[in-house]
């Protein structure tokens, strides 16, 4: 039977707390509620309440209590609603967590996860992508899976990390990802992309909810004879240099594609290494895809045009193939 991307991220961590004693959740509505998206539902009855643990609303308390708890040996999964709201720890997260293996060699084992992502008309406080932020922050490690396989595999090698890492979880793939996953335990490594495509003519990085969007675009390019390549990142701190540059070599033809806003975000980060590493590989300029830089609109029609769509990629990967 297939499984969601939303389940796999449940299983995920239920097997997780099965297979080590330390592990625990901690939230907002994660317990009787079973969560805003459900992804804890029913494991209040099977863990009891000292590791599912209910917590007023404030990120800043709850990202504070996974700190310290960490940091005593435990390995918390603190749940921020919307990754929006992931502001009200920033401080804790990035001058604390981040920085303890550097000051004096501590473990600060936490899994900090938070849905993120435009698509469901959520406006501007529930659909941000925040991924840059925390991408400049040496010290973490942050994720943003794509499929239920890698979804299940990423978080559960996070949670065995013994680092802090920030789990972006893809809102609009909850519900429509679904796949088969062993049965077996199995995790997939932090820090590693994947091809998710294979092509010859140009390359597509990207990474999250947009790994679908490059997809029907390939399937629209294929029937143009075009071949199309994507590249998933998976992870984006740290990121697979190698796996990126091995693909534009391949193609000469490189898309930078997210969701997150233009200015700042990992796209001009990923364009300049390809510039100082690859350069001479490349038949045209490294284009970019993203969203403006204006806050994500509630109104449906302005969201639709605010996000990155399979058009916006065909327009510009034709743009670079008649480059």
């Amino acid at each position: 039977m297939a499984t969601t991307y939303l389940e796999a991220i449940r299983e995920g961590i239920w097997e997780e707390m099965e297979r080590d004693p330390n592990v625990f959740v901690i939230g907002e509505d994660i317990g009787i509620y079973g969560g805003a998206f459900k992804i804890t539902a029913g494991m209040l009855d099977h863990f009891g309440e000292k590791r599912i643990v209910d917590t007023p609303i404030s990120e800043s308390a709850i990202v504070g209590a996974a700190i310290g708890a960490g940091m005593m040996g435990l390995r918390p999964v603190a749940e921020m609603q919307f990754a929006d709201f992931i502001t009200c720890g920033f401080d804790q997260i990035v001058n604390f967590a981040a920085k303890c293996r550097y000051r004096w060699g501590a473990s600060v084992p936490i899994v900090v996860r938070a849905p993120s992502g435009g698509g469901i008309h959520g406006g501007p406080f529930h659909s941000q992508n925040p991924e840059a932020w925390f991408v400049h922050t040496p010290g973490l490690k942050v994720i943003t899976p794509s499929t239920a396989y890698d979804a299940k595999g990423l978080v559960k090698s996070a949670i065995r990390d013994n680092d802090p890492v920030i789990f972006f979880e893809h809102k609009a793939l909850y519900r429509r990802v679904k796949e088969e996953l062993p049965q077996e335990d199995y995790t997939v490594p932090i820090g590693k992309a994947r091809v998710f495509r294979e092509g010859s003519d140009l390359s597509i990085i990207t990474y999250g909810a947009m790994v679908y969007v490059a997809e029907e675009a390939a399937t629209e390019l294929e029937k143009e004879g075009i071949s199309l390549e994507i590249v998933d990142l998976r992870t984006l701190l740290p990121i697979d240099e190698g796996t990126v540059l091995e693909s534009v070599k391949k193609t000469s033809r490189v898309i930078l594609l997210h969701e997150d806003t233009l200015t700042g975000g990992i796209g001009g980060e990923i364009a300049a290494r390809i510039g100082e590493k690859a350069f001479e590989y490349l038949d045209a300029p490294v284009m970019r895809i993203a969203a403006p830089d204006t806050p994500v609109p509630y109104s449906p029609p302005l969201e639709e045009a605010f996000l990155p769509n399979p058009q916006k990629v065909l327009e510009k990967a034709r743009q670079l193939l008649g480059y």
